[in-house]
């Protein structure tokens, strides 16, 4: 699929090609994009640093500078975080001493010191403690094992009680035992696909340089950028009524489990559709009528245990006309008959589903007739696709697949699309009832493009985590409250 909204993931070697391509040895052009790489960064940490307080006003810089361009970046970096806090200081770590730097880098040095020239000092031992370590040695193009001096410089900054550690590009010794350990990576221009494999780069971003405006590269991983929330950023058509927004219906929930049902329902009212009708069991809906009133709540014949008994299921065949995608799962329990039943909607109704939770389970899904949208998490994914990788399954099945995880990714058969946002503060119960709720509003709205859908859904989801995370923190936060953070999530800069 061509879009404008998911931009090539490249290996280090491609990368340099790009490189080579777009700046043909133009020195100009290489240092302005050092310049916005070196602000992006800047207002990338800044903005990350929010989740723990934000960034002190006297706070203390390190930045681990070696040979290359990696180091110019992270330089201007510190000189943008030194603006914008007057009383801030930086200690610059030269691996292979100043000198060794690339004029480009040399220059960055220049002007830091220029501009900053009583707070900014060349290091040859670091402090006990900073507030934040900037890691510029190396980029995408080292070439592994780290030498002697290297291994020395990370092992001591990764031994200091550094409040948050962040790597331009990748972490130093990406892929070694001694390489940098990252709390955040900033891939700045291009993802590189070494840094999705590395497990010492912590939370991954992508800072879009513009490197895309003319050529993308044909690749099979993409990482979806913030444009895809653009038709969730303009008027609504002022004609509009609410049919027109999409008929989102929501089959789940069981006595033992109400709360994702209750979580889906109001996630999908919260994300734009016109109309949500919920079927639920039936002891459950006063108390859900009466705390979200805008849903049609159903009520739907029980099993003894309170799950969804096969018996209601001509209550969804009777409004079947009026819907325009089901979410189906949350909540729901593995009860055989209300399985039984999962298994007879996927052969019954003619409109995207989203399958969550329970409901993923291979004997449900065998003999679906409609289009799926599938949200397993890893261990769920395993139970319905075996030892298939997420492309193959998804190709073989012909369903598209939100495989949820510290970067969520999607497929329908072709490339690979990863969201970057979200982070630790989902990892907590019902952040997959909101996002099926989330999905499902988007696919009720544009039924007919399932794929670009289901990642807008997954996009506004994550960056409404991190906006609730950085106004919060990620601990003493309730899942739902990350439905408050959609309205800034859409509003929010890259």
């Amino acid at each position: 699929m061509n879009c404008t909204w998911a931009h090539p993931i490249l290996s280090g070697a491609e990368t340099k090609a790009l490189e080579q391509r777009l700046f043909a040895g133009d020195e100009s052009a290489e240092w302005q994009a050092m310049q916005r790489a070196g602000h992006a960064v800047a207002s990338a940490i800044l903005n990350d640093y929010r989740e723990i307080g934000g960034f002190p006003s006297a706070g203390r810089v390190l930045v681990l500078v070696g040979k290359g361009h990696n180091g110019g970046d992270a330089l201007i970096a510190c000189d943008e975080i030194l603006r914008r806090f007057p009383e801030a200081k930086a200690d610059v770590f030269f691996v292979y001493g100043a000198a060794s730097m690339r004029p480009l880098a040399q220059r960055a040095w220049h002007d830091l010191v220029h501009r900053h020239p009583t707070r900014v000092q060349s290091i040859r031992a670091m402090a006990a403690n900073y507030d934040l370590s900037i890691d510029g040695v190396f980029g995408f193009q080292f070439r592994p094992p780290l030498d002697a001096v290297a291994i020395k410089t990370v092992a001591a900054a990764n031994g200091l009680p550094v409040r948050m550690r962040a790597a331009v590009d990748l972490p130093s010794g990406i892929g070694e035992a001694d390489a940098f350990r990252a709390d955040f990576t900033y891939a700045t221009g291009v993802v590189k696909r070494e840094a999705l494999e590395c497990a010492n780069a912590g939370r991954l971003r992508y800072l879009d340089l513009g490197f895309f405006q003319s050529e993308a590269p044909h690749a099979d991983d993409l990482v979806i950028t913030a444009d895809v929330l653009s038709p969730l950023r303009t008027w609504r058509d002022p004609h509009s009524e609410k049919r027109r927004q999409g008929h989102l219906f929501v089959l789940a929930g069981s006595r033992g489990y109400p709360g994702a049902a209750l979580m889906a329902v109001t996630a999908a009212l919260r994300s734009g559709a016109g109309l949500v009708s919920a079927f639920v069991p039936e002891s459950l809906v006063p108390a859900f009528a009466a705390q979200v009133p805008e849903a049609i709540w159903i009520g739907w014949p029980e099993t003894p245990d309170g799950g969804l008994a096969l018996e209601g299921i001509h209550l969804l065949r009777e409004r079947m006309r009026q819907a325009s995608a089901l979410v189906m799962g949350p909540g729901m329990g593995r009860e055989p008959e209300t399985l039984a039943l999962a298994a007879d909607v996927l052969k019954t109704l003619r409109v995207p589903v989203v399958v969550d939770a329970d409901a993923l389970q291979p004997e449900v899904l065998a003999g679906a007739q409609t289009p799926l949208v599938l949200t397993p998490h890893a261990g769920e994914f395993k139970r319905i696709a075996g030892e298939k990788s997420l492309r193959d399954y998804a190709k073989a099945s012909g369903v598209v697949v939100v495989l949820k995880g510290p970067i969520t990714r999607m497929c329908a058969g072709g490339p690979v699309y990863h969201s970057l946002w979200g982070g630790p503060a989902l990892a907590r119960g019902g952040s997959g009832d909101l996002l099926a709720g989330i999905i499902g509003t988007q696919l009720a709205r544009t039924p007919d493009e399932l794929l670009p859908a289901v990642c807008r859904g997954v996009a506004w989801h994550g960056r409404a985590a991190d906006e609730l995370a950085r106004t919060y923190g990620a601990e003493a936060v309730r899942t739902t409250q990350l439905l408050d953070f959609l309205p800034a999530a859409l509003r929010m800069g890259e």
